[in-house]
């Protein structure tokens, strides 16, 4: 158990039997009454987010969770085979537990975040930022850079997103995870 003046940014609480992460909190001490805690809690299993008000001194149940790096390494129909760097066990995880899954390939290095009481996996996070290989895209024009202009554009991994004019196929792009934006050009 954890006090509520304890909550920081990463969190993990067990409320109503559900787990939820602190996303954002503030101490809050009123002109009159009593000083309390202004939280968003986000629900880990779909995802939600939730604001909640918790008095100084209430007591919350806290949730131990763990973070260890994993490789995938294939999929297998909807679940996605991942290793364990530390003990090689290998271990199956949907693709709704995973944040970027349009943006994995093989061999990548995510964090999956584990309930340490439970040993039941919450979800698996990409690598904020991704390099990937432009495999198709339509050729750019000389000289058609005089706006933000942008084209689609189709990785390595089957994602489409959309990139600047003079991007050209076989050219690696970096892609932030989160939303699938291009970030830039990077040099082979």
């Amino acid at each position: 158990m954890i006090n509520a003046q304890d909550i920081k940014i990463g969190t993990a609480i067990r409320m109503d039997g559900k787990l939820y992460f602190c996303i954002d909190f503030l101490h809050v001490k009123p002109g009159k009454g009593n000083t309390f805690m202004r939280t968003k809690l986000k629900d880990v299993v779909d995802g939600y987010v939730l604001e909640r008000r918790f008095n100084i001194g209430e007591k919350l149940e806290d949730v131990r969770v763990e973070r260890r790096p994993y490789q995938y390494l294939y999929q297998e129909g909807n679940d996605y085979v991942f290793m364990n760097q530390e003990t090689y066990e290998q271990v199956n995880i949907s693709g709704e537990q995973i944040n970027g899954v349009a943006y994995m390939k093989e061999g990548m290095i995510l964090e999956v975040v584990t309930d340490a009481s439970t040993e039941t996996i919450l979800f698996a996070d990409m690598p904020v930022k991704v390099v990937l290989a432009i495999t198709y895209t339509e050729p750019g024009l000389k000289g058609d850079t005089a706006t933000n202009a942008t084209k689609p554009a189709t990785l390595e991994t089957g994602a489409e997103i959309r990139v600047p004019l003079f991007i050209n196929e076989g050219e690696l792009v970096e892609v932030d995870t989160r939303d699938g934006s291009y970030v830039g050009r990077v040099k082979a």
